[in-house]
């Protein structure tokens, strides 16, 4: 069997090949664009948590520090 170069698909089939074609396109697309968004939430919600650890460092600090300061206090008569 030769190729006479003409296509074995209907044209109607074609457009069906193409227009799936093109749907995959977009979903690799966005799932690229998911991808680099969900980096990039990852990278925010790590610097959120350090931050986090950080607060909690520092009202831990400052409840000791107010523990230390009311037990300094002179008890009334």
């Amino acid at each position: 069997m030769t190729y006479l170069g003409k296509s074995h698909y209907s044209a109607g089939m074609d457009a069906d090949l193409k227009a799936l074609e093109d749907k995959i396109s977009q979903l690799l697309e966005l799932c690229q664009v998911m991808r680099k968004n969900n980096l990039e939430l990852k990278h925010s919600l790590d610097l959120l948590q350090e931050s986090e650890q950080q607060l909690k460092a520092k009202i831990q600090q400052v409840g000791e520090r107010l523990e230390h300061l009311i037990d300094s206090l002179p008890e009334d008569e």
